[in-house]
């Protein structure tokens, strides 16, 4: 499977499910979903996994300013109350790496006026054709052939290796626009995990965040109050089986590993980071101290 193609998936992160049976069968009503969060945190009924990155520390003991780089899921289903808070933020930019699959599936973002909005499409590494068809038809052997016995990891872990190689104009692009002017920035993408994940770990690597800090930010994801309820498109039934749950559920993980493998991507490729960021992202000095200036106290 090309997992650099743009294919539409059937499934839906969706953070305004409707009531849906459990997955175990007990068929026990779920209530609307309304994000359950730590009080320092906004309570956002229609965006998921939302965070502002303020406070990781840099190697040389500085910090990310609090409340120029944000995080999410898509926007899609944002409520009016949620694009009231997100309007407060003073956004300059929001960056969506969602495909045209992605937006045609979810819907597009929810408008904030004065803000802009660039669309730098990324990988989706659960993205496949034949996989999804797989999926949607039940052929639970094939499944378990592609996804059983670590290889849903490995689809992953190769993914991230992938896309931080594959992916520099975007992630250059990204990185000029936030050392021009670009700030505060919000970033996304579907669930916003795995190619805002990658976006934001590169942002923070390049301007010194030490990488423990960034792994711990990226874990975050897995928070029960921050993970997009997963269920199927275009189907009577909206939840899928619990062994395709379980076979599937490496795709929907944040897990150490992946990022780790992108990491190491970096070093295999280029040895470092700041040759990466020097020859593979086109940042000269000058504008790693512009975006230092910019994100961080």
């Amino acid at each position: 499977m090309d997992n650099s193609l743009p294919l539409e998936t059937d499934v839906v992160w969706s953070s305004q499910c409707p009531s849906t049976s459990s997955a175990d069968g007990a068929g026990r009503e779920e209530p609307p979903v309304t994000q359950q969060v730590p009080s320092t945190e906004p309570e956002l009924a229609g965006v998921r996994n939302f965070r502002d990155v303020g406070g990781l520390p840099t190697a040389d003991g500085r910090r990310v300013r609090p409340g120029v780089l944000f995080r999410s899921g898509h926007l899609a289903h944002a409520t009016e109350q949620d694009a009231e808070f997100l309007a407060s933020l003073g956004l300059h930019t929001i960056f969506d790496f969602r495909n045209a699959a992605d937006q045609k599936l979810e819907g597009p973002d929810v408008e904030l006026p004065g803000v802009r909005n660039m669309n730098l499409p990324l990988t989706d590494p659960a993205h496949g054709a034949e996989f999804w068809k797989m999926v949607r038809e039940g052929d639970i052997e094939q499944l378990r052939g592609l996804l059983g016995d670590g290889r849903a990891a490995d689809r992953m872990v190769n993914s991230y290796r992938t896309i931080v190689k594959e992916r520099t104009d975007e992630h250059s692009r990204v990185l000029h626009a936030i050392a021009e002017d670009s700030v505060p920035a919000l970033m996304h993408c579907a669930a916003g995990k795995d190619r805002a994940g990658i976006s934001i770990a590169v942002t923070l690597l390049a301007v010194g965040v030490d990488r423990d800090a960034i792994l711990a930010d990226y874990l975050e994801s897995n928070a029960k109050h921050r993970r997009y309820k997963v269920r199927r498109s275009g189907s009577g039934e909206s939840v899928y089986s619990p062994e395709v749950m379980e076979l599937l559920s490496p795709l929907f993980d944040a897990r150490a590993e992946y990022l780790t493998a992108a990491f190491e991507s970096i070093a295999g490729t280029w040895g470092d980071v700041d040759t990466y960021l020097e020859q593979g992202l086109g940042l000269a000095p000058e504008t790693r101290e512009r975006l230092r200036e910019r994100l961080l106290d």
